[in-house]
């Protein structure tokens, strides 16, 4: 399955452990990681800025999400109405990526899901649940 990481997902994936780390590692093993350019930005400055983490820890970060699939900056927004216009620039990324599933936790994104066809958008969780059957 085509999976397009959300900042949101990565920057739980890589500061904290629990179930966003395990299904980084499992979509890293059993699928393909989709990374957007936009959301690599948004990463680099969550986890510099925000979460005070180590420039080194950073860069070591972006080039292992480097090795993957990496989608380009749209060259616009999406037009569907989200309160976060980053978010925005997410949503038209993972559409351009041809992703399966757009993981997140960002509730600004999951209230799409009805809006969405393709890629499906899950919580963590639910893709849990979904490659776990």
């Amino acid at each position: 399955m085509k999976v397009f990481a959300d900042t949101n997902f990565l920057v739980s994936a890589f500061a904290t452990r629990g179930l966003s780390a395990d299904i980084f590692q499992l979509i890293l093993a059993d699928h393909e990681l989709i990374i957007g350019e936009f959301v690599l930005a948004e990463l680099r400055r969550v986890l510099l800025k925000k979460l005070k983490v180590h420039e080194s820890i950073v860069l070591d970060a972006e080039n292992l999400l480097r090795q993957h699939s990496i989608e380009p900056m749209p060259d616009t927004k999406s037009e569907i109405q989200d309160r976060d216009e980053d978010d925005r620039w997410v949503l038209q990324s993972a559409i351009n990526s041809n992703a399966d599933i757009l993981i997140t936790g960002d509730k600004d994104l999951l209230v799409l899901t009805d809006q969405i066809k393709k890629p499906k958008i899950l919580t963590p969780r639910q893709f849990w649940e979904l490659v776990s059957k």
